[in-house]
């Protein structure tokens, strides 16, 4: 049933990155025309976002249907870290957009070019408009996982990008002040860069198998501990496969009696509902390897 409901999610996720990828190629192609008709950073910015975007959403597009593989022997988790490695993709490209948007915000707050207002008045609202309606899409699916939250954050930089396309336009056309539109495109740089940071640091986590975010080890360990005839915990590991997808493995050091009274498997069903029941991570994924107390010296390398 798990994997069932997991693939009906990925296929529901797929279908919703359709139709926003579908929207945003159509605003970048109006934005790539209006920024050259107009002259505006701010919307030639958003048009560099809306690129990335669109080639994120692409992506996204792949890694959803890439998650869709089963395991085999070559790969036993299937392809489902190609959500974080495309997310990491997003990630980066966004930051790279944001950073080179200031740099060029700052040159024509020094060199003003001619802007013209109404004109970018007219991409700005269009632009919102398609992104209004690509959130709608993919609002449903944004907590699935962090390729879902990547390209729901990244519309939502889109739609704050026009509000600031938009604004720029109408102080544009009402005052004539063209440095407007530079501040524009220097405000949609920073809204991009913190949530592309946060996006790089979640994916960075995942594969690089950093301990899920909430879970303390060291509690884990002192619970694990309490169990009947629980001696010592080593080589605890917690990661991430994908994000929504935790595992943990550990060697449990038990009573050499437990091996001989059968209570070892009631021990590992403890130790299963353990973990998967008293934190606030969830882990359904175990491993457990339970020891006699003499079995330590004779393994390769342990740790705490």
């Amino acid at each position: 049933m798990s994997h069932d409901h997991s693939h009906a999610t990925a296929t529901t996720n797929r279908n919703r990155l359709l139709v926003a990828f579908g929207v945003t190629a159509t605003i970048l192609v109006a934005e790539v025309i209006g920024a050259l008709w107009t002259g505006s950073l701010s919307l030639l910015t958003d048009a560099g976002h809306m690129l990335t975007d669109t080639v994120g959403l692409f992506m996204a597009l792949i890694a959803t249907q890439l998650t869709l593989r089963p395991p085999d022997n070559r790969r036993t988790w299937g392809m489902r870290r190609a959500e974080v490695l495309a997310a990491g993709f997003q990630a980066s490209v966004l930051f790279i957009v944001g950073v080179l948007a200031i740099v060029e915000g700052i040159r024509r707050l020094i060199e003003p070019s001619e802007v013209h207002g109404t004109g970018l008045l007219i991409f700005g609202i269009v632009g919102l408009a398609g992104n209004l309606i690509s959130l709608a899409v993919l609002s449903g699916g944004r907590k699935s996982n962090i390729n879902m939250r990547a390209a729901f954050l990244e519309v939502i930089n889109d739609a704050l990008g026009s509000v600031a396309v938009i604004i720029s336009a109408i102080i544009i056309a009402t005052t004539g002040w063209v440095r407007a539109d530079a501040i524009a495109g220097m405000i949609i740089a920073l809204l991009i860069l913190p949530r592309a940071i946060i996006i790089l640091k979640e994916s960075g986590a995942i594969l690089l198998e950093s301990t899920p975010a909430g879970l303390d080890l060291e509690e884990v360990r002192q619970h694990m501990l309490e169990l009947p005839h629980v001696i010592a915990v080593h080589d605890l590991h917690a990661s991430e496969i994908s994000s929504g997808f935790p595992t943990l493995s550990a060697h449990v050091v038990l009573d050499d009696s437990c091996f001989h009274d059968n209570h070892a498997p009631q021990i590992l069903d403890a130790l299963q509902a353990c973990v998967k029941e008293h934190f606030p991570v969830s882990i359904e994924h175990t491993t457990f390897q339970l020891e006699p107390v003499g079995h330590t010296d004779h393994e390769f390398h342990t740790h705490d």
